[in-house]
């Protein structure tokens, strides 16, 4: 755990390289949905959106999530401060804990207005593939780091359990935002411990009762468990229309609109 704790950033930053690379070779090779619009547009614009991201995390969260753990242990704080339990478990409860709650943000970021206005520029892609985990408006981003932060203290987690964590959480959106044809009988297995693309694309339809299903990114439980599971898209996989409807057109693969859009006023 000491060798994860202290090569921190070379590790997320290698398995995110790493998958981002077999992902794109991946869905290259068995795409699941054909293209309605140039990648390489759509891709320069997600691109551009997780690069100010990430100068804005750093700017604003110089410690981000590992720093609270760090903070949280040292100060006694937090539920599994209180609790003893072997490292091992406490990991393994920390990335169940912290999955149910990142579904719990997530329907609440489709419910309240407000941050309705930020993540809806993550659904105005019209395209899904493995840069659309990319595509998070920063205002997203910094109050997502926060409601982060907030449960990282209040847990208490080891630092070891939250790197752990993150890296699956942005691995397992990169594989289930994939433009990715699995065999159905791996896809139903598959779904039994993990969200796939086929299971998160029908998040991603403009139909809104699919739109408002499907909120989990890692563990596919939650959906099954509060009701919000939806297993296919009602015109299928190749007839669904992915986006939003009242942007099925060119600017969502326009960064300076995406970037605003979130203080648009909706006509």
């Amino acid at each position: 755990m000491d060798f994860l704790i202290s090569h921190e950033g070379v590790l997320r930053l290698g398995v995110f390289a790493a998958l981002l690379a077999a992902f794109i070779m991946l869905e290259t090779l068995l795409p699941r949905k054909a293209r309605v619009m140039p990648r390489a547009r759509r891709w320069l614009t997600n691109f551009a959106i997780v690069g100010v991201d990430t100068v804005l995390l750093r700017l604003i969260f110089p410690l981000a999530a590992a720093g609270t753990a760090v903070w949280a242990n040292q100060a006694g704080f937090g539920l599994f401060n209180l609790v003893a339990l072997p490292l091992w478990l406490t990991i393994v409860v920390t990335v169940i804990v912290l999955d149910a709650l990142i579904y719990v943000q997530h329907i609440i970021f489709h419910r309240v207005p407000i941050f309705w206005a930020m993540h809806k520029v993550h659904h105005t892609d019209r395209d899904l593939d493995v840069t659309s985990a990319l595509r998070f408006h920063p205002a997203e981003i910094i109050v997502s780091m926060l409601y982060k932060l907030a449960c990282v203290a209040l847990l208490g987690v080891p630092v070891a359990a939250v790197i752990i964590f993150e890296i699956l959480l942005n691995g397992t959106a990169m594989f289930n935002h994939a433009n990715l044809r699995l065999p159905l009988w791996l896809d139903k297995a598959l779904r039994i411990v993990l969200v796939t693309p086929d299971m998160h694309r029908v998040h991603h339809s403009v139909i809104p009762k699919e739109t408002n299903s499907n909120y989990g990114f890692c563990l596919p439980w939650w959906d099954r468990l509060f009701r919000t599971y939806r297993a296919q898209p009602e015109a299928g996989h190749e007839g669904m229309i992915v986006g939003l409807k009242p942007h099925q057109d060119e600017r969502p693969a326009n960064l300076l609109w995406s970037l605003a859009l979130p203080f648009r006023r909706m006509k």
